[in-house]
């Protein structure tokens, strides 16, 4: 019983790990989109972001499913509420991915209003803390998992010099606004995928030890 029961949360982890690398490959495509113009990627997005969601409702279906069947114990309980709880954020991520590629798709019609260094590097930043997530969460690696809360403020940071450096634009030349403000909703969009990806690193300590603070 037990040994099913490992093999049943080791298929929702994997599955959830899987989910979290399917939004990790949307970031270059949205990416694709800002900064190099290529709109003929957004289907690929959209199809990848139906999967998410696909991906969230049979994993969710499986966690209830497991709680049924095997009654799991603290721990495993743990687990599966690290899984049931970071789902929703794993798939806001995937959403917000699509946003961006959308707005990016729409910007590119026009000449740019200013080189997207910032949000290059926003983009980078969290392909790098995906990345870092999912080892966190495959190895059981809290102290990888508190790396990755330290690498969001560095996408707070950006989102910040972003917000800064766009409100200057538009005081400078009120032709700028509209352009202005749908960067300003990307870079929002970058910093909400950072935070959940913050939301699901939190978890990680209290699936491991049980513990909630350090």
């Amino acid at each position: 019983m037990r040994e099913a029961l490992e093999t049943d949360l080791r298929a929702v982890l994997n599955g959830a790990l899987n989910m979290l690398g399917t939004v990790e490959q949307m970031l270059p495509i949205a990416g694709d989109v800002l900064l190099h113009g290529r709109a003929e990627r957004l289907p690929e997005i959209r199809a990848m972001d139906r999967e998410v969601d696909a991906q969230e409702a049979q994993i969710e279906a499986e966690c209830l499913r497991i709680i049924a069947l095997h009654q799991p114990v603290a721990r495993d309980l743990r687990l599966i509420a690290l899984i049931l709880k970071s789902l929703s954020d794993i798939e806001r991520m995937g959403d917000y991915a699509v946003h961006v590629a959308e707005d990016g798709s729409e910007l590119a019609q026009q000449p740019a209003l200013k080189r997207y260094v910032s949000l290059t590097r926003m983009l980078e930043r969290l392909g790098e803390m995906s990345q870092n997530l999912r080892t966190a969460i495959a190895d059981r690696d809290v102290t990888r998992a508190e790396a990755t809360l330290q690498m969001d403020d560095e996408v707070d940071d950006l989102y910040e010099q972003i917000q800064r450096e766009l409100v200057t634009y538009m005081l400078e030349d009120p032709r700028n606004i509209s352009k202005a403000l749908m960067l300003m909703r990307v870079g929002r969009s970058l910093e909400r995928i950072g935070d959940h990806m913050e939301n699901v690193a939190e978890r990680v300590r209290y699936w491991v030890t049980g513990q909630r603070e350090g």
